[in-house]
């Protein structure tokens, strides 16, 4: 049986079109919520899930059939892209934690882009966000709400502005600390830092932050999703 759309729990995974492996499957929790985005649907087959809704006007890969959960056809002439318009559908349903599979790289450089101001758009409505490929995580840094990072296998913390100047920067537990920093979109002193002890505690007073986990350069390997989740 699909789930009720007016029973939506508080976390959900939304299946954007870029391809995914198998091992991205760590991501996707007994419960959650899922929602694929047009071709994302591919995505829910290869990760072996059922998404409970199927959303997009279906202009990179046919309609599927309806054989579960439930499908909201989109228009083509219309303002937001498939996986905004499944974000703002979840916020607008109480979700209160969004996790994007396949919403990274691909072809279109520009639907990257657009992924990371939908990420923006639900963390600054209070949703925790997380954007999750094979190599890297990606979260929002919000001003007033520190975020505690496992060092675990990652190689690379990198934090960059979003929205503007990020004020009053601190990160503690890395190799290039900063204390009261203010970083601009002009210049990316936050690339490239690294974990000089078990946890990083980042936090801001002003500004939206990417905070960007990366592993080394080496071969694809597989996520421990369950043990780097922000705290």
């Amino acid at each position: 049986m699909s789930r009720s759309l007016s029973a939506v729990p508080a976390r959900a995974v939304v299946l954007s079109a870029v391809p995914v492996p198998r091992t991205l499957a760590a991501y996707v929790q007994p419960g959650d919520f899922v929602v694929a985005c047009d071709a994302g649907y591919r995505n829910a087959q290869a990760l072996g899930v059922v998404p409970d809704l199927i959303v997009g006007d279906f202009d990179s890969a046919p309609q599927p059939a309806a054989l579960h959960g439930h499908t909201i056809v989109l228009p083509h002439v219309k303002d937001d892209t498939d996986t905004h318009f499944a974000a703002r559908w979840l916020w607008q349903h109480g979700c209160r934690s969004v996790t994007f599979l396949g919403a990274l790289g691909g072809r279109r450089f520009e639907h990257t882009v657009a992924n990371l101001h939908t990420a923006l758009f639900l963390a600054k409505n209070g949703v925790q966000v997380l954007l999750a490929d094979a190599c890297s995580e990606l979260r929002i840094l919000c001003p007033g709400q520190p975020m505690t990072l496992e060092r675990r296998d990652w190689a690379y913390l990198s934090l960059f502005p979003l929205d503007g100047a990020l004020t009053g920067v601190e990160e503690s537990g890395v190799f290039y600390p900063l204390h009261g920093a203010t970083l601009t979109p002009d210049y990316p002193l936050g690339v490239s830092n690294e974990f000089a002890a078990p946890q990083a505690v980042l936090s801001c007073t002003g500004g939206h932050g990417l905070v960007v986990l990366s592993r080394a350069d080496t071969p694809t390997q597989a996520p421990a999703a369950a043990h780097s989740m922000a705290r």
